[in-house]
């Protein structure tokens, strides 16, 4: 039997494949410090052994993931409705055209 290992990261590195669940990127053994484990759930310290609650993703499609969850709880989600465009930036074009002629 394997000793268990230390780190969720080293658990999700054996577990999964090193690319980027985001941008699909691969990384080779030499790159591989770019990958971080990000919690599906967000809660760091739920850490099953199967890895269900883990994704790869590199740093920058970490980064913007994080990034949309902030952005999201300070109101600036794409979660609130907003009301359509009303403005037809083209609505007179034809009348000004029909004058050129």
């Amino acid at each position: 039997m394997k000793p268990p290992l230390s780190t969720y990261r080293e658990q999700a590195l054996k577990l999964l494949p090193w690319i980027c669940t985001r941008c699909a990127r691969e990384f080779p053994a030499s790159r591989v410090r770019e990958l971080t484990v990000h919690h599906k759930d967000g809660n760091h310290d739920h850490n099953p052994p199967d890895g269900s609650n883990w994704e790869l993703l590199c740093v920058y499609c970490h980064e913007n993931e994080h990034a949309r969850v902030e952005d999201a709880r300070a109101g600036g989600g794409a979660d609130k409705p907003q009301a359509p465009a009303t403005h037809k930036a083209l609505a007179g074009l034809e009348k000004l055209l029909k004058g050129k002629k």
